[in-house]
């Protein structure tokens, strides 16, 4: 018994490691950005995009972070097909589902400083904020 369960231990750990396999974020998404403080108010709509993931595996949950990113990369592939550049969570995510706003804002900054985009970033520098968004895989 002892040995089967050893056995089981790998097999679900690499169950659960590899549900994101597929989720990768196309090229067209590279250039849409999210929304997260919901500034979208001066773009231009272009549609509502629902995604989904597995968020349980049998009986355990997987992990929230991950869920959500991918949640956030299906998005972004999904509003790349509409032509928008911009995404924004309409709500919590709910079971792997989750609803997401897709907007065209063109070359304007969504972010806290609203239409004045900040300056470019000097060669070599680290992100303002000590942050940076980047996809789950390449």
């Amino acid at each position: 018994m002892r040995k089967a369960v050893l056995l089981l231990i790998p097999l679900a750990t690499f169950a659960l490691s590899a549900c994101d396999w597929g989720i990768k974020l196309d090229d067209k998404a590279r250039n849409v950005r999210t929304a997260w403080n919901g500034d979208v108010g001066s773009c231009k709509e272009q549609g509502k995009v629902s995604v989904s993931v597995t968020s349980r595996v049998g009986p355990v949950d997987r992990n929230d972070l991950k869920v959500r990113d991918e949640l956030e990369v299906l998005a972004r592939n999904e509003a790349a097909k509409l032509g928008a550049d911009t995404v924004k969570p309409m709500g919590e995510p709910h079971d792997g589902s989750q609803d997401w706003g897709a907007y065209t804002c063109g070359s304007r900054v969504v972010g806290p400083q609203g239409n004045n985009p900040p300056p470019p970033p000097a060669q070599g520098a680290a992100p303002q904020g000590g942050f940076e968004t980047v996809p789950l895989k390449n």
